[in-house]
Order: structure tokens, then sequence, then C-alpha cells
């Protein structure tokens, strides 16, 4: 597993690679000094300031390249291994990495008040002037957004967003270590989340008002069908005004007997028809079933059923199921996107 961690100045890149060679068992990969295009020129205090905590980090790394090429190569022959970098700059070295299945892009920012601070904490610390916010602000600015060498590229593609606004390093450990940052499903679904994510896909050409429920129906490891929530083919789409019922604002699950759209799991259901459905079938929803979709699921046979989000009666509907035999459970994928990192400053 290699993460490569990008972002703003003085957000915490270092911090995060400390804390995963610290308490994750990762090793450093450094690229040699000046080889990275776009890095703030030596003579400022920002780059010493910046980029000095990296080299301290692990001062007798023996993993240092010439390229980032060359550091792909070495990780590539050794990709079981756990590596972390901070040696990404130009997008298309990026594209190289993103192409390996190891590889986990990993973005962290802050307010840029706090950034400021830390920086200023730093100059202190070196004995060095601190810039004005103002300086500050414009300095960051060119960093992230520069025509040619601006990082958002970068931070845009992460697959990861950290927002690290811990006040303390402890904090900051304890925050990542809720998350499980080196979690390997990140880099590679297991099955359960393979096929939420592809149910949570499904929804999104729903054409329901009332919200988007997607639908996948899979036997053996195989999709079977998929569905996702609206009004019935030749009819006028919910969010074309096709459902009275939905267009009203009624309440969730008010109403149920006048809505005109078809539940995720009844396309789903539909598409697969009774003679595709046997034992083992497991049906995939974003959502729990409703009391409408539960006895329908019961009844074709559904071996079990696994959701991501409740619903307002998912005690009446995992009774159903419980009677009829169904497995029903909640799955929950680890987090990704944009994660908040607020970690307490103690060990409990």
């Amino acid at each position: 597993m290699l993460i490569g961690l990008c972002g703003g100045i003085c957000s915490g890149k270092h911090a995060v690679a400390e804390y995963l060679i610290r308490e994750e068992g990762f090793q450093l990969l450094e690229l040699k000094s000046g080889v990275a295009t776009g890095t703030l020129d030596e003579s400022e205090y920002l780059y010493q300031s910046e980029l000095s905590p990296r080299k301290e980090s692990n001062p007798s790394s023996e993993f240092v390249f010439e390229n980032a090429e060359s550091l792909l190569e070495f990780v590539t022959r050794r990709w079981q291994g756990l590596w972390v970098t901070t040696e990404i700059w130009e997008s298309a070295i990026l594209d190289r990495f993103l192409q390996r299945p190891f590889f986990l892009l990993v973005s962290i920012d802050a307010p840029v008040s706090l950034r400021w601070k830390r920086l200023v904490d730093r100059c202190h610390k070196m004995q060095l002037n601190p810039p004005t916010l103002e300086k500050f602000v414009l300095r960051s600015d060119k960093h992230l957004y520069d025509k040619n060498v601006g990082r958002v590229y970068l931070t845009d593609r992460a697959q990861v967003r950290l927002f690290n606004s811990s006040s303390s390093l402890q904090g900051l450990y304890n925050a990542l270590k809720a998350i499980n940052l080196a979690d390997e499903q990140r880099l590679r679904p297991h099955w359960d989340q393979y096929f939420m994510e592809l149910a949570s896909l499904a929804a999104q050409r729903s054409n329901c008002m009332k919200r988007r429920v997607g639908c996948v129906l899979v036997r053996e490891r195989r999709v079977i069908s998929t569905g996702y929530n609206g009004t019935p083919r030749h009819l006028t789409n919910c969010n074309e005004g096709g459902c009275p019922r939905c267009n009203s604002g009624e309440g969730g699950g008010r109403g149920l007997s006048t809505c005109l759209c078809l539940h995720a799991e009844e396309n789903a259901l539909l598409e697969a028809g009774r003679e595709r459905i046997r034992e083992g079938t497991i049906l995939y929803c974003d959502t729990c079933p409703c009391l409408t979709c539960t006895v329908k699921i019961a009844q074709v046979g559904i071996s079990e059923v696994v959701y991501s989000q409740g619903y307002n009666m998912d005690n009446d509907s995992a009774a159903i199921l419980r009677e009829a035999g169904v497995r029903l459970r909640q799955f929950s994928p680890p987090r990704n996107g944009l994660i908040y990192l607020e970690g307490s400053d103690n060990n409990t």
C-alpha cells in the first residue's frame, strides 16, 4: 500500500505521514532535494519551515529516489509493504500513480487562519521571522491555485479528503486512529461495498421527488438486476409532475397508497423475475426497504437484505423479514470523501 499525501502549506501533510510511520508501521519515501517541481524558493522561510519537518521525521531514510518514476517502480515491486510519500507534484506523475491498485491519494486541508498559526509557531521554533497573515494568504493561494504549479488539481482527485482542524498533535493522532486511514478496503472494496456502491450509482437515475433510492440483486457475486425508484414506463417522470403524491410535499411514509412511483426494490425484483431469484440471492439497497417492498422481498425468496441507510419503519420491516427467515443487516463502508478530523487530546 502506498499513501500519497498532498495539501496546502501547514495543512498537516507531514504530521499525517509521521503518524503513519510511528503508529501504523509505514516507511517514508522521498525524492532528492530539489527534484520536485514547483517547490518554494529555498531562500524563503516558507520553504524552510514547510519542508524541514519532512527531513527530520526520518533523517536516516534510505528510501530516497532520483525522481517520482523510480519511486513508483520501487513500490510496484514491493506493493505489499506499507509506504507513504508527500512527493507527488505533477499531473502526469499523478496519473501514473492512480493507475496502480495499491495507491491511495489523500489530501489534507485546514482553515487558513489555523495553517498560518502553525507556520508562525514553526518559524518561532526555528528562530525565523514569521510572515504576516496577508503574505501567508497570498503565498498559500499561489501554492494551491497558480496555473502552472498549483496543487488544487491534486486535492480535487484525492479519494480521501481530510480536514485537519485538530489543535494538537495528539488530537490529530486520535482522529486518524478512529478513521483507520490505512484500511485496505479504500483501495479495493470488498463485495458488500462494491454492490452497495452499485446500488448508490443506480439511485442517481431516480426521478422520484421524495428521495433517491437504488437497489441491486446479486446471486453468487453476480448482478442479476438493478433498480431505482420512479414512475412506471410511459408515465410522466415524478420530477416532471408525474406523481401527485410525491409532488404534494407529503411527509415520508405517508400517503404511500396513492403514490405512483415504483420503489427501487420493486423495479429490481420485476426486472429479475421469479425464475432468476433462487436461494442465496442477496438484495443490496442504499435505504432499508419499506413495508410494501419487504413483503414482496419475503414472497420472492430473497435470502438476505443488506442496506446502508435507515428508514422510518426499519423495526417493522425487520420483524417481517425475521419471521420470513430473511437475514437483514446494515453495512457501513469505510468513510471516504471529506472527513473532519476532530480528535480529542486524551487517549480515552
